[in-house]
C-alpha cells in the first residue's frame, strides 16, 4: 500500500481539523455557552473578587473567616446586573417620553397624509376627467381593506407565537441562572480548573483555543464598540443637518438598532427617504438614503478590517471568514467564522511545530 505524501496528509489533516472545528460549533457550543459566558464573566470578577476576598474577614468566636471568593463575585455579578438594569430602564423612560411626544404628534401627521394623498386623487381625477372623489374612495376603501387584512393575520400569528414566547422568557431564566451559578462556581474552582488544564495532555490544544476566544472577544467588542460609536455620529450628523428636533434621540435609536442582528439603519433610513420622495421632498429623501449608504459602507468596511488586524486575518480572509460563517452559522457566524479560521490555522501550525520537533529529535 503507498503511504501517503506530505502534501497529502497536510490535505487530509486541514479537512479533519476543518470538521472537528465545523463540529464543535455546531452541536458542542450551543451546549456549553452558558459555562463558556459563566467562565467569561468570572474572569473578569476575579481580581475585584480576590481584593474583597482577603480585606474582608469575619471574626467568630476568636476565629476569623474570610468570605468566600464565589459569594463576593455572585454579589458583585448581582449589583452588576442592578447597575445595567436601572441604565436600561432609564434608557426606556427616556425613549417612551419621547414616543409620547411623537403620538401627540401622529394626529397632524396622519391629517396631513390624508389630506396630501385626497390632493393628488383629485388631481389623478381631474387629469383624467373621472368622476369626483371616486379615487378618493378607492384608495379608502384600499387602506380600510389592508387594515382590516392585517388585523386579521396579526391576531393569529400573536395567539401562535405567545407560547413560544413564553417558552423563551423561560428558556432565557433559566440560562440566566445556571450562568449566575456558573459565575459562582467558576470563581471557586478556577485554581483548581487551571491545575488540572495544565496537567491535561490536551493543554496546548486548551490553551490554543482559549487564547483565540479570549482575542476574538477583543476584537469583537473593540470592532462593534467602534462601529456603533461611529455610527450614532454619523445618524445624529445627518439628522441634525435635516433639522430634526429629535436627532440626538433618534441617532441614538438608530445606531442601536443598527447593532442588532438582521435589523439595521436601513430598517429606519429607507423607507423614510421613500416616504420624503413620495412627498416630493427629493433632497431629504437623497440624504436620507446618503446617510444609510455611509453606515452600511462603515459597517462592512470597520468588521473586515478590525476584525481581520485584531485577529492577524488579512482583510480579504475577513471578509470570506464572516460570509463563511455567516452562511454556516447565521448572525453567529460573523463572530465564529473567524474564529473558526483562526483555530484551524494555529491547530495546523501546532501539529506541524510538533512534526518538526520529532523529526529533529530522531535525526
Amino acid at each position: 500500500m503507498v503511504k501517503p505524501s506530505k502534501k497529502q496528509k497536510k490535505v487530509f489533516l486541514i479537512l479533519g481539523i476543518t470538521g472537528v472545528v465545523y463540529a464543535g460549533f455546531k452541536y458542542l457550543l450551543p451546549l456549553v455557552i452558558p459555562f463558556l459566558a459563566a467562565y467569561i464573566i468570572a474572569l473578569g470578577l476575579r481580581l475585584s473578587a480576590l481584593w474583597i476576598h482577603k480585606k474582608l474577614s469575619i471574626e467568630l468566636r476568636g476565629k476569623k473567616f474570610r468570605v468566600p471568593v464565589g459569594v463576593i463575585g455572585g454579589v458583585e455579578f448581582i449589583v452588576l446586573l442592578a447597575v445595567l438594569g436601572t441604565g436600561l430602564y432609564l434608557g426606556i423612560w427616556k425613549i417612551g417620553k419621547e414616543l409620547t411626544m411623537i403620538s401627540n404628534q401622529l394626529p397632524a401627521w396622519i391629517e396631513a397624509t390624508d389630506q396630501w394623498l385626497t390632493g393628488r386623487c383629485h388631481t389623478v381625477e381631474d387629469f383624467f376627467r373621472l368622476e369626483p372623489d371616486c379615487l378618493v374612495r378607492l384608495v379608502r376603501d384600499m387602506l380600510v381593506h389592508l387594515r382590516d387584512t392585517v388585523k386579521e393575520a396579526a391576531m393569529p400569528f400573536l395567539m401562535m407565537n405567545s407560547m413560544n414566547l413564553v417558552k423563551g422568557l423561560l428558556q432565557s431564566a433559566v440560562i440566566g441562572v445556571i450562568v449566575f451559578l456558573g459565575t459562582i462556581l467558576s470563581l471557586q474552582e478556577m485554581d483548581s480548573l487551571k491545575r488540572r488544564r495544565e496537567n491535561s495532555i490536551f493543554w496546548r490544544e486548551y490553551e490554543i483555543i482559549g487564547n483565540r476566544l479570549v482575542q476574538a472577544g477583543k476584537a469583537w467588542l473593540k470592532t462593534q464598540g467602534s462601529i456603533l460609536i461611529m455610527t450614532v455620529v454619523i445618524c445624529i450628523t445627518g439628522l441634525w443637518i435635516l433639522k430634526n428636533p429629535y436627532y440626538i434621540l433618534l441617532g441614538i435609536i438608530i445606531g442601536l438598532l443598527d447593532a442588532l442582528p438582521i435589523l439595521g439603519t436601513g430598517t429606519v433610513f429607507v423607507p423614510w427617504g421613500i416616504i420624503c420622495m413620495i412627498q416630493g421632498e427629493w433632497g431629504r429623501g437623497v440624504l436620507l438614503f446618503l446617510i444609510y449608504l455611509i453606515c452600511y459602507l462603515l459597517r462592512e468596511f470597520m468588521e473586515a478590517r478590525i476584525m481581520g488586524n485584531q485577529m492577524g486575518l488579512t482583510p480579504l480572509e475577513s471578509l470570506v471568514s464572516l460570509y463563511v460563517g455567516w452562511k454556516l452559522f447565521g448572525v453567529l457566524g460573523f463572530i465564529l467564522g473567524p474564529v473558526g479560521l483562526i483555530l484551524i490555522e494555529d491547530i495546523v501550525e501546532a501539529y506541524d511545530e510538533g512534526v518538526k520537533n520529532e523529526e529533529t529529535v530522531t535525526r
